[in-house]
């Protein structure tokens, strides 16, 4: 993890003195000089007075304009042809511009008064790239539709629910159009029945940030002996194509990319996990996390 900014101190550049006595110049140098020791002091007393480590303290929230980010994703069915790690299987589809999204279940019970969940909240991008999020109310397998516009949907998850305690069906977050719940257009994420949470290991670094990725983690349970999967890391800059920036070969063992140097990932970049097979019916689990940083 790069050092956080606070305890970047260098040494000032000092003017060169004049030949004689001059007031105005003994201003500056004494001015520049207290600016380097109360800069010099602060870095001092963060390393000396809390002795807490700079990743734990993003997490903490206790670093001005930086926060942790964690994505995580499972495909069930991996094949021979490269999918996203994501619960929808096949390549992610990344809307073309910003527009309002769709939020029904595959269970009836899945609404406001039901036993299922009740709410979920979506986070994403707006059209600038702008974080923005909200909590929405369920109505079943009938679609609701957003507040906001979304260019990118992050995450969601079940903010509250009945009895179940979980969801009771797949709920989603797609394009206008169902049946029984079921999105007919394009899918941008989804929760599985019980788990709360949407797997997706897709993600959007929003403007005016960037991401520093420590790690990446793979892991594989491969359908037959003798076979392989491979996993990689993508990302995709803006108006850019995708391109890998990690590629590992799995069979039935976990694999964990850490990076000495943290991988920037600049503001507006798409970055997601991807894997395919030597053979199909594969099931493949990603995660990587970092540091979101702003510029």
């Amino acid at each position: 993890m790069a050092s956080p900014p606070e305890l970047k101190v260098v040494a000032p550049a000092l003017p060169k003195p004049p030949p004689s006595y001059n007031k105005g110049y003994l201003d500056q140098f004494n001015n520049i000089l207290r600016l380097y020791f109360n800069r010099l002091d602060r870095a001092l007393s963060i390393l000396m007075a809390t002795q807490v480590p700079y990743n734990l303290r993003v997490s903490q929230g206790a670093v001005a304009g930086a926060s942790s980010v964690s994505k995580f994703g499972y495909n069930s069915d991996v094949d021979t042809g490269e999918e996203t790690v994501w619960t929808q299987g096949g390549l992610y589809a990344y809307p073309s511009s910003a527009a309002l999204v769709y939020i029904s279940s595959s269970d009836v019970n899945d609404t406001i008064v039901g036993t299922g969940a009740r709410t979920v909240t979506v986070e994403g991008l707006d059209t600038n790239y702008g974080q923005i999020t909200e909590t929405v109310n369920l109505n079943g397998q009938t679609q609701v539709a957003t507040t906001n516009q979304y260019l990118r949907v992050n995450r969601v998850y079940v903010a509250s629910a009945g009895s179940g305690g979980t969801g009771a069906g797949v709920i989603y977050v797609a394009t206008s159009g169902e049946a029984s719940g079921v999105p007919t257009g394009t899918t941008y994420a989804a929760i599985i029945a019980g788990e709360n949470q949407s797997q997706m290991a897709v993600y959007t670094v929003p403007a005016a940030y960037s991401l520093f990725i420590d790690n990446v983690y793979f892991t594989a349970a491969v359908s037959a002996t003798a076979n392989h999967v491979i996993a990689k890391l993508a990302t995709r800059d803006l108006n850019g194509v995708f391109r890998s920036r990690t590629t590992n070969i799995l069979e039935n063992s976990p694999l964990i990319n850490g990076f000495e140097y943290p991988l920037k990932i600049s503001a507006k970049t798409d970055i997601e996990c991807r894997a395919s097979g030597s053979t199909t019916n594969n099931q493949v689990s990603a995660s990587f996390e970092g540091a979101l940083i702003a510029d």
